[in-house]
């Protein structure tokens, strides 16, 4: 593959971004009673984490690569205003415990390094960011995922995901938060690993998905929130192939890496309404890790996913990630229920 190197150098940074920011995201989450009890807001604890886990991978990335486009969710704007001291206090205490010498200006800048006002469309290669992807199943101390990917001519080439909740144990219930967590790592052609979240010395496993045997029950990952996805939809078509088996429920992106490991079979986002446009930091890492493993990602029509149109999915709708041969045949079901 061509700058090998350059590419082992991104993905060995963004993997201790990704699990540095891990490691800040669950020291929040263990601390939701007591900030949503001072913050009077269920959503803060949320809010704190998105702020700090952007903060810290934006630093990781700068400090290790001296330079990075990054296009993300989150800017410092509220954080500014003095009725926000209170968030801004806990973002930056929470980004200390991996940067340790981060001053509140230091924090605000790194934020806003890859908010809003960063014009994708001018790059042709830049890194997308999803601090906290899953903010219901954060919320609820479920799954919920830390996603970067790198971008160049519209395709996701570098992808990671920290799941800090996720097991390998496929038997744990994914409402059962799992004490270690997993990270998903690959770049383009290299395949993609399964580690344990947060111990680099730990054994990175291969994973490689096979194709789930003809005429078994399907089992399809779907969000916990049934806005998510089209759920009534999802069923008619999994009908039209057979017996459907229980459904993988859990948020984020984790649900493509359930995919690449084998847990379920498929992953379907099916739109809920006329007009949405996915975001490119919700699918470009996971999308990455599940075709390095494998699937075939597509939107409903069979289209590639492209990544080029800004931060946008804009010629893309909805979902479908599965082996080559099961994704071929819920194309088939979808153009039958319409």
């Amino acid at each position: 593959m061509a700058h090998e190197v350059d590419y082992d150098q991104r993905l060995a940074c963004a993997k201790r971004a990704v699990s540095d920011a891990s490691v800040v995201c669950r020291l929040v989450q263990q601390d939701l009673e007591n900030i949503q009890s001072t913050a009077k807001d269920d959503r803060s604890p949320v809010t704190i984490a998105d702020w700090a886990s952007q903060a810290v991978i934006i630093h990781r990335l700068m400090t290790d690569l001296g330079h990075a486009v990054v296009v993300a969710e989150e800017d410092s704007a509220r954080l500014r205003e003095p009725e926000h001291e209170f968030h801004l206090q806990r973002v930056v205490s929470a980004v200390r415990h991996v940067w340790t010498d981060a001053t509140t200006e230091d924090v605000l800048d790194a934020i806003d390094h890859g908010g809003p006002t960063t014009d994708e469309s001018e790059h042709k290669i830049f890194w997308t960011l999803d601090p906290i992807d899953g903010t219901k199943g954060f919320l609820r101390g479920q799954q919920y995922a830390v996603s970067l990917a790198w971008i160049e001519a519209g395709e996701p080439v570098v992808g990671i995901l920290g799941c800090p909740n996720l097991s390998t144990d496929f038997s744990r219930p994914f409402d059962d938060p799992d004490p270690v967590g997993c990270l998903y790592f690959t770049y383009a052609g290299a395949g993609v690993y399964e580690q344990k979240l947060g111990r680099p010395d730990s054994q990175a496993v291969h994973i490689r998905r096979l194709a789930p045997a003809e005429g078994e029950p399907v089992r399809v990952c779907e969000s916990v929130e049934a806005k998510h996805s089209n759920q009534s939809q999802t069923g008619q078509i999994l009908a039209k192939l057979g017996h459907a088996g229980e459904p993988a429920r859990l948020d984020s992106q984790a649900k493509y890496a359930v995919v690449a490991r084998g847990q379920a079979d498929a992953y379907l986002r099916m739109p809920t309404k006329k007009g949405y446009v996915e975001r490119i930091w919700d699918h470009a890492a996971g999308a990455l890790i599940a075709t390095e493993a494998g699937c075939a990602v597509t939107d409903i029509a069979g289209e590639l996913l492209d990544f080029g149109c800004g931060r946008g999915l804009e010629k893309n709708r909805g979902i479908v990630c599965a082996p080559p041969a099961l994704h071929g045949r819920l194309l088939g079901a979808i153009a039958e229920v319409g």
